[in-house]
This record gives structure tokens, sequence and C-alpha cells, in this order.
């Protein structure tokens, strides 16, 4: 009689896998499928996805390095690090901005340096680490000396029409920056 219910249920629970859906909610959400790009899509050889490596520091549950799909946002990348902990400036953080390759996400912790006005020494001009162009927000973006609020916003329509800088030199390509405002701006900004 024992040996007829297991096979019962083992027979049910193979009817039940194989039929794709979940055995136990909890079991199989752990580490949900993620759907696989087509060969032609995806850009890469043998149908990989391509993959970028950005490294995320600050007010985050697990910093370090993560991959992430070409394309990703700074939203995916803090659900990956585990989400932003009680300590982050959440206003100080555009989680719509596209991610580049190699880039560094600093999620600023409320009174911090990084969370209010720009560090440095007094009367220094721009902010005190380097802006990136990828992910700053209209506002850091109109920290930078000679980039108005005009000119910041039309950064943030550039990044989002064409996607993340990859060169500090696509700044050229905004209306009101020419060879000098990029010189000025060395050092002030990354990709």
């Amino acid at each position: 009689m024992v040996a007829l219910i297991v096979l019962i249920v083992a027979v049910l629970a193979w009817r039940h896998l194989s039929s794709g859906a979940p055995a136990s909610g909890a079991a199989l959400q752990v580490a949900p499928l993620r759907p696989r790009a087509p060969a032609a899509a995806a850009g890469a050889p043998g149908g990989a996805v391509p993959q970028i490596v950005v490294d995320v520091v600050g007010a985050v549950r697990r910093p370090g390095l993560y991959r992430l799909r070409r394309g990703a946002r700074v939203a995916d990348l803090v659900e990956r690090a585990g989400g932003l902990t009680r300590r982050a400036q959440r206003d100080a953080v555009n989680l719509a901005a596209p991610l580049a390759d190699g880039e560094q996400v600093v999620v600023a912790v409320h009174g911090s340096a990084a969370a209010g006005a720009p560090a440095g020494p007094a009367g220094a001009a721009g902010p005190a680490a380097p802006v990136s162009l990828s992910t700053a927000t209209a506002e850091q973006l109109d920290t930078l000396p000679g980039v108005g609020p005009v000119t910041a916003q039309k950064i943030v329509a550039y990044r989002q029409e064409h996607g993340p800088f990859t060169a500090v030199a696509q700044l050229d390509a905004i209306p009101g920056i020419g060879p000098a405002r990029l010189d000025e701006l060395k050092g002030l900004v990354v990709p």
C-alpha cells in the first residue's frame, strides 16, 4: 500500500514537472530562467548575450563587480547588488541611466560628501570626483564648469537618443560644447 502511494506521488510529480509548471513557487523562483536571445539578435558569436562588467560601491547591500547584459540600467545593477541600504540617498541615484562596460556607479550615503555639495577646496569649481556622462543627472552635469542647465539637458537628451557615452570626445556632438570646453572638462568627466 505504501509503495503504491509513493508510486502515485512520483508519477504526479513527474507529470507536473514535465508540463513546465513549477513544483513549488519558492524552490524554482530562486534562479529565474532568462529568455534566450536568438543568435542573430545577440550580436555575439554562438548566440551568447553580450555582457558588460560594472562596479557598484556605496550604499548598496552587496557592493562589487557585476556582469550584466549590454543595455542594462542602474536599476538592474542595484537589484543585483541586493538593493539600496537605508542610508542610501535615493534621489542622488538615477536608476534609469544606462550602464557602460567598465563603469563605476557610486550610490551616495546620506550626509556623505558625494551626497551633498561637491567636496573640495573652498571656491573650487566643479565636483570632487569625475562625473559619469552615462549616468549623471542633469543637475549633476550642471555642476561642471561651463555647463549650465540647458547644456546639461542636451547631454541627457543625447545620451537617451544615442545610448551611453563610450568616450568623453563624444561631447563634441553636443551643441554648445566645442574643443575649448572639452579641454576644460578633461579629468572632470568620464564616459
